[in-house]
This record gives structure tokens, C-alpha cells and sequence, in this order.
């Protein structure tokens, strides 16, 4: 890597400086870090060497990391860079480790939450949704995450869900022949789909299992499937069933459980077989409804991530499902009768709308509040402190956003998304729009500018000049800028300072003099030192036989004096 301007300071590529860590994951660090081009804040993975040793992988991760970093999403860790860097091995080799420059969110991993028990199931369906959103994204993009766990997944302090990793762990996969060669480092057992246990072919279908796990985990607090060691995990994703979540915790509604347990089945054609289905569902479930099960739209489905359309006219499913699975690989080849499937489907459509009549008569007055959906209130005007009250006393979760508006004064609220008036379900995160007031703008650095050279320099930066006052300077010329308040850089990222278009700027200037102490009582050498290094005047020291002591008896100026003045001490030199 390469040595920074101050010793000790990593850059890579000439322009990322690499902070603290902040995170260590099987297959890499991450670390806080700086743009110096841009001047943000970044976060850094570095790979590990031993994923950096492979040439193969190296031309995937950079393929990989191109296509993920076209996606731009606010519910998705943007990817800003990536590339390699040239480090020096102990034994005097060298190596090349890839990184990516990522941005840097300031949250906490859902992992770390989930660990402090199970969520309330409307704050775990509005978090899903978003992971979906996500996914739904992502999926028409053609990228398939392959790695969705709490582990990708940040949680910022307004509640906005951020997913990372996409593109990776394909990167990573595919320079591996078998699950024992990556579990290590790809996903972890917890969350592989059946069809990843088994070796297959992934697709998108399999995100939308992983993302069931994840809710399955917010529900409950705990994982469906757990065992000694990952092969023991992975064998129950392939032969076991999961329970319901509400056998866990009663909170959970037979909708919920219908939605988790049909995320998780095993055969990938009767799991969701879209984001936007799953996340509809969910949505659906959260409030109260009666999840409808649909068949996929034809738009629904990408050919890259799903292989053949379901829907779409062809011969048998054997024929189907061999087109989504390996060559090499054997298939099942069993017809199942249409009919027996259609029966099947009703038997199950009664069981559930049995489940939630029952749950819904059982329902007390305060819960039956919270499953009504509700109107977005219209804060526009509003202070965002009392915009964000009135939206939790109404089940909403408000997300702070910031942009100026020169004709809204600062922290007034512009308008939310989705708008006011618009029916959302409670636990729906609303975005609310805060005025920052007038543009924010840097004010120029101009000391050492002459006064009206200064002057000039604030205007063309859009501030306007204020007053002067002066001050006594030892080596700057009089009517030559000493400093500007506020200070010159000055920006809204400055601790405690906020500068917009308008604002009112003073100057101090050099009045040419200095203010000369008396020094008279003072050590010589203290007194020589303090008038010729600190006020820079030129001393003569005359002896004065008249007293003893040498300390200063007397001195030919005290006050106002100009710069570089000549000035006489006379100090103690009798016997």
C-alpha cells in the first residue's frame, strides 16, 4: 500500500486513506476511511490474501464489483470503487489485495439487534420490506446476492435499511467447486437455500429464501434451522421443516407464519418466485390481511435469474425443472396430477383463512388499533421534531432527509414520501424532507489580503462583508487581513458552524503596531526575549550601574509602538 503524506498513513490508490477497523468477516476487513479526492467518509474492505492469491477470482471480483456498483438505491450500500493494491509480502514477495471502496453507513448490523431478542412483527415486516425492495432492485438489475443474512444488513438510526455485499459473494462462489470449499467464507449455513446445500444452480428464488430465514430470526429471535456444526445446518435446509414462528412467539399471526413458512420451502418453484410477491405478502400480513396468492406475472421473471418462466407454455415440469439445475445433476422426474395440486391449494387456502378468522376474533381492542392502516398525515410547515411526534403516535416510523430551499427557513419540514394523505400500513417509513435553509457555502481563506481584496473575496463567494475591527500584529503590514470570522474553510461540516449564502463575515486587520509591556522589574534575559522574539523589536541593553540584581530598572518605550521600533532597556549591573 501505498506510504501517505503523514508517516504511518495508508492510501490506496493514491487517494483512500485507511482508518480504524471497523469490522473483520470471513472473507475480509473493513475499515473507516477517507476519500481525499472528494473529502468524505468511506468504508474500506480489504480482501483476504487468501482469496487475493487466485487470478481467476481477482477477474471476477473486479466483474462482480462493476456490476454492483452500477445499482444506486437508498435501500442499498452504494459501491463507489474497487481495484487492487500492490503490498509487500514478509518475505520480500508481493501480492495483489482487491478492495472496495464502499459508502460508509452509520448504523448497526440487524445481526447485533436480533441478538437483543425477537422483534415486534411489524417492525420486523417493515425491515423486510425494504431488504425486498432491495432485492427487487437488484433482481431486475440481473445481480442475485447470494449472501443475504443480518450480517449484510445495517440498520441506520432512523430505521433506513441498508443491504451490502451484492455482487461478492458470486465472485467468491464461483472460484470454489464445492459447499466445503466456501462455507467458510460464503454465507453462512444459517441461511443457504436447500438448493446451495445441494450444490445447484442459484438463482433469485434463492435471496427470497435467505431474506425468509432473515424474517423467520426477526419473529422469533432465533434461527429455524441450528445444529454442531454447518453440514448438520445444511442437511436440515435440504430434509427439515420449519415450524411456524408464532410456535415460538404467540405475537405472530397466522398470516405471518403463512408468508415465513412459504419464503422457506424447499422447492424453489413453490417459494415467492419474485421480490415484489414476497414483499406485497408481507405488506399484507402486517396489516391484518389475508395474504393472496398469485401466479408470477411474465414480467415477473429474468431469464438470467430464474432460467425458464413456470408459467410459460412446455412440456412436462420434469422438463422445466431440468433447466434450472445442473446437467450434471440428477432431477425429479415424478408428474404430480394437475388436479390434486388444485385441491391441495384450496385445502390450504381454507386452513389459513380459518388460522386468521380466529386469530382476528381473538384480537384485543389494542391490537386490533394496530392493524388498521392509516393516512400520512401533511406536515409541510411543521418543525421536523413535532412532524416526527404526530407520525410515531401514528405507528409511522419518520426518516429524516435534508436538502436547502432558500424560501423555507431551516429545520421547517418540505414534504414527506410517500405524500401526505396517502393509506400506508402502520410501521411504514416515511421520509421527511427538511429544509436546510440557504445553500451552504465555504468562506475563502483571506488572510494576508489586503482589506479590500478581502472584501471582493467574500462577495464573490455569495457572503456579505460585515465590519473590521483591528488588532496589534508584531509582522503582518497594516491594512492586511489577519484572520475573518468565521474563520476561512468554514463549512456545515464544521463542528458547531454553519455558513449559507448571506451570511455576515468581519475581518480582522493589522493596525501596523504593537503594544509594548512594561517590563520593568523583570529578569533581563526574560524581559530581552519577551520584546525581541515575541514583538520582534530590535532591544539595545544598556547596563545601569545604579542598582544591583539584574533585572530591568527601566525601558525607553511602553504603549503603542510601530512594528520593528527600536526600543532601549536598561538593566542592573551594580556591584
Amino acid at each position: 500500500m501505498t506510504e501517505g503524506v503523514a508517516r504511518g498513513v495508508r492510501l490506496l490508490a493514491g487517494r483512500y486513506q485507511v482508518g480504524d477497523l471497523i469490522g473483520r468477516g470471513g472473507m475480509a476487513d473493513v475499515h473507516v476511511g477517507t476519500d481525499l479526492r472528494l473529502g468524505r467518509q468511506v468504508a474500506i474492505k480489504l480482501l483476504k490474501s487468501s482469496l487475493a492469491s487466485d487470478p481467476a477470482f481477482r477477474t471476477r471480483f473486479r466483474r462482480e464489483a462493476q456490476d454492483a456498483a452500477k445499482m444506486a438505491h437508498p435501500t442499498i450500500v452504494r459501491i463507489f470503487d474497487a481495484g487492487e493494491e500492490t503490498v509487500r509480502e514478509p518475505g520480500g514477495g508481493e501480492m495483489q489485495v482487491p478492495f472496495i471502496i464502499m459508502e460508509y453507513v452509520d448504523g448497526r448490523l440487524l445481526k447485533d439487534i436480533i441478538n437483543e431478542g425477537a422483534l415486534a412483527p411489524s417492525e420486523a415486516a417493515r425491515i423486510i420490506e425494504q431488504v425486498l425492495t432491495a432485492l427487487e432492485y437488484s433482481h431486475r438489475a440481473g445481480v442475485v446476492h447470494r449472501d443475504i443474512k443480518p450480517g449484510n444488513i445495517m440498520i441506520t438510526p432512523n430505521g433506513q435499511v441498508k443491504v451490502m455485499d451484492f455482487g461478492i459473494a458470486r465472485a467468491i462462489s464461483d472460484s470454489s467447486a464445492t459447499i466445503a470449499e466456501t462455507s467458510a467464507i460464503v454465507g453462512t449455513a444459517q441461511y443457504f437455500s436447500p438448493e446451495q446445500a445441494r450444490g445447484e444452480t442459484v438463482d433469485a428464488r434463492t435471496d427470497l429464501y435467505s431474506t425468509g430465514i432473515v424474517l423467520f430470526e426477526l419473529l422469533t429471535g432465533r434461527a429455524p434451522f441450528t445444529g454442531d456444526n454447518p453440514v448438520a445446518v445444511a442437511y436440515q435446509h435440504v430434509n427439515a421443516e420449519a415450524v411456524p414462528p408464532s410456535s415460538i412467539n404467540p405475537r405472530v399471526s397466522p398470516a405471518m407464519d403463512a408468508v415465513t413458512l412459504r419464503a422457506l420451502s424447499k422447492d424453489r418453484f413453490e417459494r415467492y418466485q419474485s421480490a415484489i410477491e414476497f414483499r406485497q405478502n408481507v405488506e399484507a400480513a402486517a396489516a391484518g390481511n389475508i395474504p393472496t396468492a398469485r401466479m408470477p406475472a411474465a414480467n415477473d421473471f429474468n431469464a438470467t435469474l430464474f432460467g425458464v418462466n413456470p408459467t410459460a407454455t412446455a412440456g412436462s415440469e420434469a422438463a422445466l425443472r431440468q433447466l434450472t439445475v445442473d446437467d450434471d445433476r440428477a432431477v425429479r422426474t415424478q408428474n404430480r396430477p394437475p388436479v390434486a395440486w388444485i385441491w391441495a391449494g384450496i385445502a390450504s387456502m381454507v386452513v389459513i383463512i380459518a388460522a386468521v378468522v380466529f386469530w382476528t376474533l381473538n384480537l384485543t381492542p389494542q391490537n386490533i388499533g394496530a392493524a388498521l392502516s392509516v393516512d400520512v398525515p401533511n406536515l409541510s410547515g411543521q418543525t421536523y421534531d413535532n412532524g416526527a411526534a404526530l407520525l410515531t403516535t401514528k405507528k409511522l416510523v419518520p426518516q429524516k432527509f435534508t436538502e436547502p430551499n432558500a424560501a423555507v427557513a431551516e429545520g421547517i419540514i418540505l414534504r414527506t414520501d410517500p405524500p401526505a394523505g396517502t393509506t400506508v400500513a402502520p410501521g411504514q417509513a416515511i421520509k421527511v424532507y427538511v429544509s436546510l435553509g440557504k445553500n451552504p457555502v465555504k468562506v475563502p481563506d483571506v488572510s494576508n489580503m489586503l482589506e479590500a481584496d478581502a472584501k471582493a473575496a467574500l462577495v464573490a463567494n455569495k457572503l456579505v462583508y460585515g465590519q473590521t475591527t483591528t488588532t496589534y500584529s508584531p509582522s503582518i503590514t497594516a491594512g492586511v487581513v489577519v484572520s475573518s470570522d468565521p474563520q476561512g474553510g468554514a463549512t456545515t461540516t464544521t463542528a458547531g458552524v454553519t455558513v449559507r449564502e448571506g451570511d455576515t463575515v468581519n475581518l480582522v486587520v493589522s493596525n501596523g503596531l504593537v503594544n509594548v509591556p512594561d517590563v520593568t522589574g523583570q529578569a533581563i534575559t526574560d524581559a530581552s526575549s519577551k520584546l525581541s522574539g515575541e514583538l520582534q523589536l530590535n532591544v539595545k541593553v544598556v547596563a545601569d550601574k545604579g542598582c544591583s540584581g539584574a533585572k530591568v530598572s527601566k525601558q525607553s518605550v511602553i504603549g503603542d509602538t510601530p512594528q520593528k521600533s527600536n526600543i532601549t532597556i536598561y538593566y542592573c549591573a551594580g556591584s
